[in-house]
């Protein structure tokens, strides 16, 4: 059948499951909004900026293990999309972005809101695509949608001419994608699953270290199963929170830069550290010559570029982390019918009480206050009100470290951050393609002031869409870890961190039409979440925390993990700026 290319795309996005387009039109995409006036099944959610667009895709595909789909025109649409890319590229998140293109005859000329989208998003895609016949356009999106979502995920970026999209041409549809370059392995080594079982088993001081490789794969299950089996402790990255229970005895919280002090203590004297889709981050090893020094490493991830990139690993094992799992699962009980960890037993045993007396000594912990709110304290709240069952958002910053120190979290895809890139401005828009999957649960977005004001006007998304997102604004009057790495690193010279009282989030969120919310003091923190929690539709709170709050632990750039900064060390500092300020 013949049809206009821009309904071939339509077509084609439906038969791949696509349900939500997050968009927004332009003169090189008006094609496809025409057919889609009219076009039944898939729900477009009109956002205020391109990136928006893109972060809201990572949301849906984050939490529903889908591939998430973006469409914007060409030119600026395009280059305001690329932040999104490269988020979702080093965070392994499978989306589709669409972007229009001037006509082919034109490609090359400067015409009118052109730019090479294909070269520019070339490093900060999995895979990208210019169509230059419609008929070709059937066979791109099955591939762009298999590409995203098979091996390691990541972003696939499909570049659409505007004459592409008007010409008729046939639907081609592949019944199967076979494409010669591209062939994910997915099944490890037998030999290297082997080694490694006797490795766990044989180890005195074993830690699990895993990332979002595990939640990417859906092998929550399966991680739970060994360790149950093997009793190692866990410990987790920042992408991979929700992978394994919080609650678990075994345990170790977040690993890293600001992780825990009994995680990185564990990863440091540990004997053999398994690492199951986690890519050695250089936030997580600290200085790399001081990581690990005494363990033999297992390493399992899909992506074999990621294996001995930044860590040498005794045992390689390239595979998809569920089938992997599983494997180790089998090659373990074989080995435990052979009572080969009968030598390990008593030193696992004075190991756990390592552990232990590790997490009794240097727990989480923060100072309390009667008349300033403290950051750490409304995320612990957060958890308690949510029981650790709401879909958690955040943007960049301290308030982000403060959400992975502080909320229990219980289940995977339920955690929606910004690892590899950093990327303020990225918790409101990603929540929003979160509320959009899931418009039954509660979706919490932790923003900091600085972070949220980078697309606070997506508001205006929410209230329009009826993504009923309770944004939590931990409004510290700046930027807070910039201010933190000044005020620990540049001994105090604070410079161009204030950001001062405007706006006020309460009247700007009712000028969107959202509900708006402040608590100034410890005592208003959780009646003012328990009212957003029970408001309809979209809430922004301002809570007013104390400034000169920092997250600790912290290993300084460049430091060992062991290095660990546990405790304020620029107090007096502080206490200058404070006075130079209020003029006491």
């Amino acid at each position: 059948m013949r049809m206009s290319g821009a309904r071939i795309l339509l077509e084609g996005l439906k038969r791949e499951g696509v349900d939500t387009i997050f968009g927004l039109p332009g003169g090189a995409v008006l094609p496809i909004y025409d057919v889609l006036y009219d076009f039944e099944g898939l729900r477009h959610i009109l956002v205020r900026q391109e990136a928006a667009a893109g972060h809201a895709a990572e949301g849906y595909a984050r939490t529903t293990g889908r591939v998430g789909v973006c469409l914007v025109t060409s030119g600026p649409a395009a280059t305001n999309l690329v932040t999104a890319l490269q988020d979702a590229l080093m965070d392994s998140i499978p989306i589709v972005a669409l972007t229009g293109q001037v006509p082919t005859h034109l490609i090359g000329n400067d015409a009118f809101q052109e730019a090479d989208n294909v070269g520019i998003t070339r490093p900060c895609t999995k895979h990208n695509f210019l169509v230059k016949d419609g008929k070709d356009l059937g066979p791109i999106l099955r591939e762009a949608f298999h590409i995203a979502s098979t091996g390691r995920p990541g972003p696939v970026h499909v570049d659409l001419p505007k004459d592409v999209l008007v010409k008729e041409a046939e639907l081609v549809w592949p019944d199967k994608v076979q494409m010669r370059s591209y062939n994910p392995n997915y099944d490890g080594h037998p030999g290297q699953i082997k080694r490694a079982a006797r490795l766990m088993l044989r180890a005195r001081k074993p830690v699990l270290y895993v990332g979002g490789g595990v939640i990417s794969a859906d092998a929550s299950a399966e991680l739970a199963e060994l360790v149950e089996l093997t009793q190692i402790p866990v410990t987790q990255t920042l992408m991979g929170l929700g992978a394994f229970p919080m609650e678990h005895p075994l345990s170790l919280d977040m690993l890293g830069m600001h992780g825990s002090y009994y995680a990185n203590m564990a990863v440091h004297h540990a004997d053999v550290l398994v690492a199951v889709g986690a890519r050695f981050d250089d936030r997580v090893t600290g200085r790399v010559d001081a990581f690990a020094p005494n363990a033999e490493i297992v390493h399992v991830d899909i992506d074999p570029s990621s294996i001995s990139k930044n860590i040498k690993v005794d045992v390689p094992i390239v595979g998809d982390c569920r089938r992997v799992l599983r494997a180790l699962i089998a090659a373990v009980k074989d080995e435990l019918r052979e009572d080969v960890a009968s030598l390990a037993k008593e030193a696992r045993k004075q190991w756990a009480a390592q552990i232990a007396d590790w997490k009794r000594a240097h727990p989480f912990h923060f100072g309390w206050s009667d008349d300033a709110i403290k950051p750490q304290y409304v995320i612990q709240e957060i958890s308690n009100l949510t029981r650790g069952e709401a879909m958690i958002v955040t943007g960049v910053g301290q308030h982000q470290m403060w959400a992975a120190q502080y909320y229990r979290f219980k289940h995977p895809r339920r955690w929606c951050t910004s690892g590899g890139l950093g990327t303020m401005g990225y918790g409101l828009p990603t929540a929003m393609g979160v509320a959009a999957a899931w418009p039954d649960r509660l979706v919490v977005n932790i923003d900091g002031d600085g972070s949220f004001q980078m697309n606070s006007q997506e508001l205006a998304t929410c209230h329009d869409n009826g993504l009923a997102v309770k944004t939590i604004i931990i409004n510290n009057g700046g930027h807070g870890m910039v201010r933190q790495w000044q005020g620990i690193i540049y001994k105090g010279r604070f410079c161009s961190i204030d950001l001062g009282p405007s706006p006020d989030f309460v009247k700007l969120a009712e000028a969107y039409g959202c509900a708006g919310i402040r608590a100034t003091k410890p005592s208003e923190v959780v009646p003012a979440l328990e009212e957003a929690f029970a408001t309809p539709g979209p809430v922004v709170v301002d809570v007013c925390v104390d400034k000169w709050e920092y997250v600790f632990p912290m290993v300084p750039a460049g430091g060992a993990n062991t290095d660990m900064i546990l405790e304020d060390p620029g107090a007096a500092a502080k206490d200058k700026a404070a006075k130079a300020q209020t003029g006491f």
